[in-house]
């Protein structure tokens, strides 16, 4: 094999467990909605107006972090009478979490190969 040529380190089965990660790890990219699911796991179901108490982010900005969170499949909403709460979905970060494995087998399988050739 030339330095040049990449090996093949996806699995079939691999790739798209990657790919329905990528929304996940990209509504978690962001600071605020960090701390908004940090808020969900540690309080349990809370409103806009609970979520943006001593915060100076605004209701409709928190509205619209949540909505990336639910589209991500991270956080959902329940409706109670006529408040509206949200809270956080686990299954989805687990999703994140073997994605994460995934990737830490490829490059645990990487190193391993390293140190085979730097051995010889």
């Amino acid at each position: 094999m030339s330095p040049r040529t990449k090996p093949s380190t996806r699995s079939a089965a691999e790739t798209p467990v990657l790919q329905r990660s990528a929304p996940i790890f990209a509504a978690l990219g962001d600071a605020t909605r960090l701390r908004l699911v940090a808020l969900l796991c540690a309080g349990g179901a809370m409103s806009i107006a609970q979520l943006t108490t001593s915060t100076d982010i605004t209701r409709q900005a928190v509205t619209k972090h949540l909505q990336v969170l639910a589209d991500a499949g991270l956080v959902r909403d329940v409706k109670l009478g006529r408040e509206r709460l949200w809270e956080f979905e686990p299954s989805q970060l687990e999703q994140a979490r073997r994605s994460l494995e995934t990737i830490a087998q490829q490059w645990d399988r990487a190193l391993s190969r390293l140190k085979s050739m730097v051995e010889r």
